[in-house]
């Protein structure tokens, strides 16, 4: 049974990776784009990078029926949509030869990729509580290695193919990649975690106050962070084009300077993970949320190379502050809830970051460059640290039997 909880943490990992890297494949795309096919896309980088429009508010609003679908066909088949059918539309997207074909493309890939979030995530913290050493924090912190993994590939294989075999490639190969691992994912044996769970403990029984106002934190949370996460991670290929590498011939260094800044992320992510499991999260997640501001506003200025270890800084605090607030859920809600939690605030949080796309290519169209949008995103930033300072602070979370004692206090008080 422990075996087959690691390959389904495996599977769940894998799926992170491409969830992640088939939603910014048209980031670093449009470079190739506007230099390979502006007759049929155009020259202009704003409007191709819109076309990704449909993709993400499929992508946010795909998540919410999750929990339901899933009740109704089960975990694995859903997992099983999810490799075949982003595998298949990214495929479709490579094929595409006119804005509207690539738009509708993208848009089945972000309804496919809107799988993996509410229901990966619910299938990996089950199958991490029922390793040996159950530790959830430090599961979630590797979970989010492989999807910042996938943040970080993104620009660089993408730059690459798109240089080498031109952009249509780019999406392709990865699709087609996608799709085989769905195939493998089709020989795995189910995974069943209600038996994987016979003799855990129980989840404790939590203040319904203290629950009300982590859950309400963690959806205000969403809607900003999906934002900051989804524009910052869109904008950092223009961002080192327009400030180290402004030559079109220098495409594939764009993608080397994207995938060394985002990959500090990914650093942070696995620290992160096992801080949360020996410290409160409020405490691993103020000083996250602190550097965002003054990062934001620092990139929004200068030029050359202090944009690398700035925009490293600011990656450290978006992905580290993905593996806390996923972990937020995991103690603070009821196993039998989390799915339609995580559908939930997935929604909420794509939603945000399906404005991301428009909004970054409407600032840089109407400013010729990426400050102003640096600045709106810090003033989400200063929402995200307001959102750190009122998250609880409880040692229960570390210790889940001491909420027994609180339940009982909260009780005499009322």
């Amino acid at each position: 049974m422990h075996d087959q909880a690691a390959r389904q943490i495996l599977f769940v990992n894998l799926a992170h990776v491409f969830t992640h890297y088939c939603l910014l494949i048209l980031a670093t795309a449009v470079l190739g784009m506007v230099q390979q096919a502006p007759a049929a896309f155009g020259q202009d980088y704003g409007p191709i990078l819109a076309l990704g429009t449909g993709m993400f508010v499929l992508y946010g609003l795909g998540s919410l029926p999750m929990g339901w679908l899933a009740a109704r066909f089960g975990r694995k088949a859903m997992m099983a949509a999810f490799f075949l059918g982003t595998g298949g539309a990214m495929m479709l997207a490579g094929l595409a030869e006119r804005p509207l074909t690539l738009g509708i493309a993208l848009a089945l890939v972000g309804g496919f990729a809107a799988i993996y979030h509410p229901i990966g995530t619910a299938m990996l913290v089950e199958a991490a509580s029922a390793t040996p050493d159950a530790k959830v924090g430090r599961a979630v912190g590797i979970n989010g290695v492989f999807g910042n993994l996938g943040v970080a590939l993104a620009p660089v294989v993408t730059a690459l193919l798109a240089a080498r075999l031109g952009w249509h490639w780019a999406f392709v190969l990865p699709g087609a990649l996608c799709a085989l691992v769905g195939l493998a994912w089709l020989r795995e044996p189910s995974f069943d975690a209600a038996k994987a769970a016979a003799g855990a403990k129980p989840f404790p029984t939590i203040p319904p106050a203290v629950v009300r106002r982590a859950v309400a934190v963690l959806l205000t949370i969403a809607a900003v962070s999906g934002l900051v996460f989804n524009a910052f991670t869109l904008l950092i290929p223009k961002l080192m084009e327009e400030r180290l590498a402004g030559s079109p011939d220098l495409l594939p260094v764009v993608g080397m300077l994207a995938f060394g800044a985002t990959l500090c992320g990914g650093l942070t992510q696995f620290t992160v993970g096992r801080l949360i499991d020996r410290y409160t999260l409020k405490r691993v997640f103020l000083p996250l949320a602190l550097v965002q501001v003054p990062c934001l506003v620092l990139l929004s200025m200068v030029q050359g190379w202090l944009v690398l270890p700035l925009a490293a800084l600011m990656a450290a605090s978006v992905f580290g502050q993905v593996t806390v607030n996923e972990t937020m859920t995991a103690r603070y809600v009821a196993p039998a809830l989390r799915v339609k939690l995580y559908s939930i605030r997935f929604t909420i949080g794509f939603l945000g970051a399906a404005a991301a796309s428009p909004l970054i290519g409407f600032l840089h169209e109407a400013t010729g460059g990426l400050s102003a949008a640096m600045l709106v995103l810090a003033g989400f930033g200063a929402v995200t640290f307001a959102c750190a300072l009122l998250f609880p602070d409880r040692k229960e979370e570390l210790r889940p039997e001491l909420w027994a004692q609180s339940s009982a206090s909260f009780a005499a008080a009322e």
